[in-house]
């Protein structure tokens, strides 16, 4: 069985977060969906559930941070260099703030980071796989 992960986040604008993923290639999955979250699929193993704050309540008592903090950071793999810069402008240019953190070019690995408009922080990156010792 594939092990698959569906990661939960909470927005402001549903129709907008919505908007956000489509623009970075995420496919709206609309039987999945209702007018408090949209299940957006990202690839075979990977979903993201974009929950309303009131929805997002029903789940925990635990308040949700404001979109200026960090709690974790989540990493999406690019085949590319010009991937990782494709995304990260797409994010900017949909609502979401692109290079929230210095660009990480180490030769055989390169990243961006930003966030989507709730704050929420992705990092686009790409590594030469072709450099990566075996079993490492």
């Amino acid at each position: 069985m594939l092990r698959t992960i569906t990661i939960s986040l909470p927005v402001t604008n549903l129709k907008a977060a919505v908007a956000f993923y489509r623009a970075l290639g995420f496919v709206h999955s609309p039987q999945c969906s209702d007018d408090s979250g949209a299940f957006m699929v990202c690839s075979e193993a990977i979903n993201v559930m974009l929950l309303t704050h009131e929805k997002w309540s029903t789940f925990t008592t635990r308040p949700i941070p404001p979109s200026t903090s960090s709690e974790v950071a989540l990493n999406i793999s690019c085949d590319s260099r010009d991937e990782v810069d494709a995304m990260n402008n797409s994010a900017g240019a949909n609502g979401g703030i692109s290079d929230i953190n210095p660009v990480q070019d180490h030769g055989t690995m390169y990243g961006r980071d930003f966030s989507d408009p709730d704050g929420h922080i992705w990092g686009a990156v790409w590594m030469d796989m072709s450099v990566t010792p075996v079993g490492t």
